[in-house]
């Protein structure tokens, strides 16, 4: 169960993580106030994915490499890239 989404305050932005190895989503702690502000934590969250899990073993976000989505404050979500997005 995801315990941290219990407490996830309704007005702020938040960023949930995808295994796309595994096939589950994580919580990634922080919340923000605006989508700028998530997008940045976004951007860092793919810089620590490229370190952790090599694109080239992972074969990157194309690839097994995590995902990073960014969670609205009404709980639709996004897929972010460094290039852009995909809804």
């Amino acid at each position: 169960m995801n315990w941290l989404g219990l407490f996830r305050r309704k007005d702020r932005w938040h960023l949930e993580g995808w295994d796309t190895f595994a096939g589950h989503s994580y919580p990634i702690a922080g919340s923000y106030g605006s989508e700028w502000m998530a997008r940045i934590a976004a951007r860092i969250e793919l810089w620590k994915l490229e370190r952790q899990q090599p694109s080239s073993s992972s074969g990157g976000q194309e690839g097994i490499q995590d995902q990073v989505w960014i969670v609205r404050p009404d709980g639709s979500r996004y897929r972010y890239l460094l290039t852009g997005e995909k809804t």
